[in-house]
């Protein structure tokens, strides 16, 4: 069971995680560096981000979405016969649909009923906006070795019927012994040099919603003495596609998105003021940081005195004081009050310090920026503007001094 002291533990190691990333010198130094063009490219940021937040609010994304049905078209010639004499087989006034064989004697005419329906697939509705052109023709064709080489046309149907409840009809009846007739005349006519066929060829035009099309369908009519038939059916259906329309959809653009554009615009004007109030930042107390972390474990703080070392030797930077402590396996001293970075090895002192020589460094380093009076050193003082108000450390000592040299051997 995870206790309050676990999730304070918890937040404060958080807390000096950030507070870490926040001290970094070395985010000091970037800063020092490019300070200005990184808030400048955060405010950038920011404002891209809100801008491009506030444009995928106000346009909504836009899907188009077609709708199509399905249409079919389907032709048929149906047949039919009246019987017109009693028989064993059949009554007068019997019809005869759609029949394998007819009767010549039986049932002498033949009607024939081109009938085409336009249905739309997708609900199974019958179509009524459609018009249909039905032609069907009788053609006496004589051939010789499967090529034909005269024919004779009779047009039989020739109309464009209304369309009732999806169906487009026609009829029409021909005298099959007549047929037969002019069949035998022409036979006897070639004399034997070709046979002679009795085709039915079926024309069915449309045109829709769905597009225009033709259906062709043929077959032959087959008589003899006492019978006649069709040997095969004519029929042909097509069933195609077509587009009724288009519906737009406008939904709102993805929530994740808005979220995260509008949290990149406001983490980045946040870092941006953040690091504005950190600025400006002295580049060189910026880089020092830097060195003093990375060399942190061979630097100790402490307190140097003036008259320690023989010789005193200026270095340029830390990392050469650094180097010296490293070669000579000394530690290097960091006085803060001085400013003061030193390794002392054998009577001699490297040092390095920003405010100057060794012989600058002695006094600490004080702010004089506070508002107190600023005293002109070029101006000569009297006596009594030296004293020192209610304290006596500086007065004249009973033994005196002969010169600096006495007092520097005193201290």
């Amino acid at each position: 069971m995870r206790t309050s002291g676990g999730r304070n533990a918890a937040r404060d190691g958080f807390d000096r995680g950030v507070q870490h990333v926040i001290d970094n010198p070395r985010l000091d130094l970037v800063l020092a560096k490019y300070g200005r063009s990184i808030v400048v490219v955060l405010v950038g940021i920011g404002i891209l981000a809100f801008l491009a937040s506030g444009w995928v609010v106000a346009t909504p994304s836009t899907s188009t979405s077609h709708q199509y049905a399905d249409e079919r078209v389907s032709s048929d010639v149906d047949t039919s016969a009246v019987v017109v004499r009693n028989g064993t087989l059949w009554n007068e006034g019997d019809r005869l649909e759609n029949s394998g064989v007819y009767i010549l004697n039986a049932s002498p005419e033949l009607t024939l009923r081109p009938e085409t329906r336009l249905t739309n697939a997708t609900v199974e509705a019958p179509v009524d906006d459609g018009t249909v052109r039905h032609e069907l023709t009788l053609r006496f064709e004589a051939t010789r070795e499967g090529t034909a080489f005269w024919n004779e046309t009779r047009t039989l149907v020739d109309e464009s019927p209304a369309v009732e409840n999806g169906v487009a009809r026609s009829e029409t009846t021909i005298d099959v012994e007549s047929v037969r007739d002019r069949q035998r005349e022409i036979e006897r006519e070639l004399s034997g040099v070709g046979a002679v066929d009795v085709r039915l060829e079926f024309r069915a035009a449309y045109d829709t919603d769905a597009g225009r099309g033709v259906q062709e369908a043929a077959t032959t009519l087959e008589i003899t003495d006492d019978a006649y038939w069709v040997a095969d059916s004519l029929s042909a259906s097509d069933e195609r596609r077509y587009r009724t329309g288009t519906t737009e959809t406008t939904e709102s653009r993805n929530l994740g998105l808005i979220a995260g554009l509008s949290l990149l615009g406001t983490l980045s004007l946040a870092a941006a003021v953040s690091l504005a109030r950190r600025s400006p930042v002295d580049e060189a107390a910026a880089r020092r940081a830097v060195h003093e972390r990375r060399y942190a474990e061979w630097i100790s703080r402490g307190s140097i005195p003036m008259w320690i070392g023989d010789y005193h030797v200026s270095l340029d930077t830390l990392e050469d004081v650094v180097d010296v402590a490293i070669d000579t396996n000394e530690r290097v001293v960091h006085d803060t009050q001085r400013g003061l970075f030193a390794v002392v090895n054998d009577g001699v002192v490297y040092y390095y310090s920003d405010r100057g020589l060794w012989e600058e460094t002695a006094w600490p380093e004080m702010d004089l920026d506070d508002g107190s009076a600023v005293v002109d050193a070029d101006a000569p003082l009297n006596p009594e503007e030296l004293e020192l108000e209610g304290s006596d450390e500086f007065s004249d000592p009973d033994d005196g001094f002969d010169d600096d040299a006495d007092v520097w051997r005193k201290l």
